[in-house]
């Protein structure tokens, strides 16, 4: 089996999770996740720090675009129906085998705070089924 990739759909998939990241660490939970994490965001960076930072960041989400839409196409080429659900469905099936599962391990032996883990893994799923769905509505 050849695997098709949408390499458009999976950069606009990568770069949204920049805005969801900007408005849910900016305005809707940023000050509740600093206070939690225990995060300057006061902090002076420079720019090559920022930079650095943005693409370290974008670099790990354009994995993560491409890993989940070679998961949606497997799961269509298995499964069959909607190209949509099958990438919605693999990657509720993902999140929850490998990030929720993961990151409430770590957050647990590191005792963080619930509520942080909580923000989290809301943040992972929210970020991971919008991929999805850029993924999904627009297959090779």
């Amino acid at each position: 089996m050849e695997i098709e990739l949408n390499w458009i759909a999976i950069i606009l998939a990568a770069l949204s999770t920049m805005v969801v990241g900007s408005l849910w660490y900016g305005p809707l939970f940023g000050k509740v996740w600093a206070k939690l994490a225990k995060v300057n965001v006061n902090r002076n960076m420079s720019g090559v720090e920022a930079a650095s930072l943005y693409m370290t960041a974008f670099l790990g989400s354009l994995i993560t675009a491409i890993v989940l839409a070679m998961a949606a196409y497997v799961s269509y080429d298995f499964f069959g129906g909607s190209y949509l659900w099958n990438a919605v469905t693999i990657t509720v099936l993902l999140w929850l085998g490998f990030t929720a599962a993961r990151i409430h391990m770590h957050d647990s032996f590191e005792t963080r705070p619930k509520k942080l883990t909580s923000l989290t893994l809301s943040h992972e799923l929210v970020t991971l089924l919008i991929m999805a769905v850029i993924i999904g509505v627009w297959p090779v």
